[in-house]
């Protein structure tokens, strides 16, 4: 649960300190202008999680959307049948994988936290989090740069890294840590800004004979 649980946070929500120096400027700058007009985002991705207690790590696939304002859709492919929805004002967490006819049901202002980068890591950033440049380096066949957002405020994270391309500004690999100190990355395999799609990718349906808890 804790793997598909912690991700729906990520992507649901970063932004103005004094000017960045280096290489870290123009390569945040690249990705605040690459995601400022996204209203809907359709990707696929790898994730691994990492505990740094135990030295475990466990890994999920997928497919990611997300339409502004508030809207995500997870879907597993790994473990198969897992899916997270949030349809802006409550999140669905449905994990057959580890806890099978159960459903929890939360406010959606509860599990912000970072899925949605567009809203969470890329709206005036430097307000937000303390930016430091990562360096260089390649995911894939691509160039990007790395840059660390440490937040300000308190998160359900404490550090969050990006991979922005170096071609387009779009964010290929994404880290979070959090609290507890588990490490949670997602490569984005593939990724499509403002894709059509359709309001019904936000509906989740309770499974027969699954029962429904209502969460924190």
């Amino acid at each position: 649960m804790r793997h598909s649980l912690a991700l729906a946070a990520l992507l649901l929500g970063i932004g103005h300190i004094a000017a960045a120096q280096g290489p870290v400027a123009p390569a945040l700058d690249k990705a605040v202008a690459a995601y400022r007009n996204v209203r809907s985002l359709r990707a696929t991705f790898d994730q691994t999680l990492t505990n740094p207690v135990t030295s475990r790590a466990s890994t999920a696939k997928g497919e990611l959307l997300v339409k502004r304002p508030g809207r995500i859709s997870l879907t597993f492919t790994q473990p198969a049948g897992d899916r997270i929805v949030s349809d802006g004002s409550r999140v669905w967490i449905y994990l057959p994988s580890s806890n099978p006819g159960q459903v929890i049901r939360t406010s959606a202002d509860t599990q912000g936290m970072g899925l949605d980068v567009s809203t969470e890591l890329l709206t005036d950033p430097r307000a937000r989090f303390t930016v430091t440049d990562g360096g260089a380096a390649t995911v894939g066949d691509r160039a990007t740069h790395v840059v660390t957002l440490v937040p300000k405020t308190a998160r359900n994270y404490t550090r969050a890294r990006l991979w922005i391309g170096d071609a387009d500004g779009v964010v290929r690999q994404l880290e979070l840590t959090e609290q507890s100190g588990v490490t949670r990355l997602v490569v984005f395999r593939t990724i499509q800004l403002n894709a059509t799609i359709p309001a019904s990718a936000f509906k989740f349906q309770v499974p027969a004979g699954a029962k429904v808890y209502d969460g924190e």
